[in-house]
């Protein structure tokens, strides 16, 4: 197990918009392969390479019960939205707080999978926040940064900060 350090608010990387994956190599497999264990060890329903310190638009999501739906994309990009919704999210680099975010309600991604073949997924609900939130960070982009303000709460005390 390849479990890396996740950086947190502050780090200027997480505001650093990542870079597109040209190929498939050894380095992005291993990287693939970093971010998984370093997800599920922290018990996280998504990640972005640059949380792991890598700038490359590599993201997974798995928001499934069982942690058994990982989904690998390379290069993704929303290519269809629709609706709205309101979700309290918090996130692996800001440890300790929530807050409400409005996102899409239904996106369709595009990208390459973890075998670099074009992929495309249709989400909606939890899944669709998770993707806008992961993709965010390839923009350099931190829920809190889009939080609604006055919602952004301690998760242990339940303090509006």
């Amino acid at each position: 197990m390849a479990e890396k350090k996740i950086l947190t608010i502050g780090n200027p990387l997480l505001k650093k918009k990542s870079t597109a994956v040209t190929s498939l190599t050894p380095e992005i497999k291993k990287i693939i392969k970093d971010m998984t264990d370093t997800m599920y060890a922290a018990n996280g329903c998504g990640l972005a390479a640059i949380q792991i310190g890598e700038p490359l638009r590599i993201i997974l999501v798995d928001t499934s019960d069982k942690r058994d739906n990982l989904c690998v994309m390379i290069n993704p990009k929303i290519t269809k939205k629709e609706g709205e919704i309101v979700f309290t999210e918090g996130c692996l680099s800001v440890p300790g707080l929530e807050g409400d975010v409005i996102r899409y309600s239904k996106i369709t991604v595009k990208g390459k999978d973890e075998n670099f073949k074009d992929i495309e997924v249709t989400v909606e609900a939890y899944p669709a926040v998770a993707f806008q939130h992961e993709i965010d960070h390839l923009e350099g982009k931190l829920y809190i940064d889009q939080a609604i303000e006055g919602t952004t709460k301690s998760i242990d005390s339940k303090e509006k900060i």
